[in-house]
């Protein structure tokens, strides 16, 4: 079980952080004293630390740095600062990723199972594919954009995570109609335009009606905003 812990002086924004964490498996712990964080991180040995910036005692760019003396562990800075120089400030201390509050925690979870999976190389069945902030849910077919969430058909799920594995490179329609084949749904030209369509309705509902890309004579991208 991959262990995360949580540097956050908002005890409910780090309960919050905790409740979810454990609901997808982990385990979390919530750092109590800031004055020991290296002490504790040397004691616990997360595989991942969740560190605001704003901290009695010292800021998350002091803990970072003391951390990295001796330690790789991922570190993703969650705070309520949103000047670009801060995350840059973040990323030069050491820090894996940036996250601005307020968040949405399926947005935190998506991040840290992508950056679990990058640093340990470990291969589990992958639960969220994210592109753009929208995030891919397989294990409940369906789609979330910030806090709202819609469900997708058996064949949308696989034509959707066809296209996020792409990051935003097209995909021909020969391409995911063989794919979609090879998995048994049998799909001809038309039935997918008719499933691309109700895709981008369902993205519409969402706000993100653009998320879904066509290039005549080439086929099919998400998260292109062109």
């Amino acid at each position: 079980m991959f262990s995360i812990m949580i540097v956050e002086d908002d005890e409910t924004i780090a309960q919050s952080l905790k409740q979810e964490a454990e609901q997808w498996g982990y385990s979390a712990y919530i750092s109590e004293d800031f004055s020991q964080i290296t002490e504790i991180v040397m004691e616990k040995s997360p595989q991942l630390i969740l560190m605001d910036i704003q901290l009695p005692t010292y800021n998350g760019y002091y803990w970072c740095q003391e951390i990295r003396k001796f330690s790789e562990v991922p570190i993703i800075f969650v705070s309520s600062r949103t000047d670009n120089m801060d995350i840059v400030m973040a990323i030069q201390m050491g820090a894996d990723d940036y996250i601005q509050k307020p968040f949405n925690l399926s947005v935190v979870m998506a991040k840290i199972q992508a950056i679990l999976r990058r640093t340990y190389d470990f291969n589990e069945t992958q639960d969220f594919l994210m592109v753009n902030e929208v995030i891919l849910k397989s294990n409940t077919s369906s789609i979330v954009y910030q806090e709202q969430e819609v469900e997708l058909t058996r064949t949308e799920l696989k034509i959707m995570e066809i296209l996020f594995r792409q990051k935003g490179d097209y995909v021909t329609r020969e391409s995911i109609m063989t794919s979609l084949w090879e998995d048994e749904s049998f799909i001809d030209e038309n039935t997918l335009a008719v499933n691309i369509t109700r895709l981008r309705k369902k993205l519409k509902s969402l706000g993100q009606d653009q998320f879904i890309t066509t290039k005549k004579g080439v086929g099919y991208a998400v998260g292109r905003n062109e």
